[in-house]
């Protein structure tokens, strides 16, 4: 699917993932290990506005540097008016001379972004249930998924194929025991990032196949 020919999906995305976080405000928990709202918001902040923090969270040299930027920033919002604030700063997009004004790129950066954080928030709470997507939605992140699964599988010791029940596949990884995820688009993106236990997929494969999955590193 060429970007051409779809929506752009990533200024909705940013809408709806600017609306979660206000809903939730500052101290709720997400599922990012360590992080509470604020913290989330301080990354989507930081990632778009701050070089050096986005460079940080692509090279692990520089991680700790991006993480200390993210934390600081996150401890200054420590009232409703001041997370209200800088969550609206994102909401309204990338400053003016940001790559990321190029929609193509935003794309690319953002739309798995925009939508795992959004899900981040959701699902660490007791009670919620998946989203229906709008199918052009869904395809492109489908698209956007298989582009970088052989990546956020590699750390897994199988084959992997990925499977949405209307029928498309993808073989993200090949090895000679393989494990196929079935899912639609958005849970097969919660798996392959990592949020294994809150992504609604199931497994076809050897049980203990399966079990290795399940025990295994995803994501990056």
């Amino acid at each position: 699917m060429l970007i051409s020919q779809v929506m752009h999906f990533v200024d909705p995305s940013r809408e709806v993932l600017a609306e979660t976080l206000l809903a939730a405000g500052p101290d709720s928990p997400t599922l990012c290990e360590g992080w509470q709202t604020r913290d989330l918001a301080a990354h989507l902040y930081l990632r778009e506005r701050k070089a050096a923090v986005g460079i940080g969270l692509l090279v692990k040299g520089l991680a700790k540097a991006s993480d200390k930027a993210t934390a600081k920033l996150a401890a200054k919002l420590d009232s409703p008016e001041a997370y209200a604030e800088l969550v609206n700063t994102f909401r309204s997009g990338p400053p003016a001379l940001s790559p990321l004004r190029i929609k193509a790129l935003d794309e690319s950066s953002n739309l798995i972004e925009y939508f795992v954080h959004t899900e981040d928030i959701r699902r660490a709470g007791d009670r919620w249930a998946p989203r229906a997507l709008d199918e052009a939605y869904s395809d492109a992140l489908w698209d956007e998924l298989i582009k970088r699964a052989a990546i956020l599988y590699r750390g897994v010791d199988l084959g992997i194929v990925l499977v949405r029940p209307t029928g498309p596949r993808h073989v993200a990884k090949r090895a000679p025991v393989s494990v196929a995820i079935v899912g639609d688009p958005g849970e097969l993106l919660m798996h392959a990032h990592g949020r294994t236990r809150h992504a609604l997929v199931t497994f076809e494969g050897q049980p203990d196949a399966v079990a290795l999955l399940q025990s295994a590193e995803v994501g990056l």
